[in-house]
């Protein structure tokens, strides 16, 4: 898989460089930078389409400032990753909790034991 985006206009393979929202309630198309990750929601557009981008009769237009060139990818989301991952191993786990007893034969006849969230059932004859 690439890693970069491309537009999402139909046999259009340049690369986005702006991203296309619309507030229904409102009847607005945002345009605006090219958001951070890919959201089934919008739409990535490369910068011939979302230059020629016109909205339905009645709707508004608001573009945000779009920055020139293409979108490149900064180290800040991969830092604040770093960042959790490390501050969750720092962060005191809660104890483990013990495993529940076994089921007795006659709340579950087909239960032998029981590990976490696994059962281990007996094989019907």
């Amino acid at each position: 898989m690439s890693p970069v985006r491309r537009c999402s206009r139909t046999a259009c393979g340049r690369p986005a460089v702006a991203t296309l929202t619309y507030v229904y309630a409102d009847s607005t198309a945002v345009l605006g930078p090219l958001a951070t990750h890919a959201e089934p929601h919008c739409y990535d557009l490369c910068s011939d389409h979302s230059e020629r981008l016109t909205a339905p009769r009645g709707w508004e237009v608001v573009r945000l400032a779009v920055p020139p060139g293409p979108a490149r990818h900064s180290g800040d989301d991969l830092e604040a990753l770093a960042d959790a991952v490390r501050e969750a191993a720092r962060t005191p786990r809660a104890p483990e909790r013990a495993d529940p007893p076994a089921r007795s034969p006659e709340t579950d006849p087909m239960e032998v034991a029981r590990r976490g969230h696994l059962r281990v059932l007996r094989s019907p004859d």
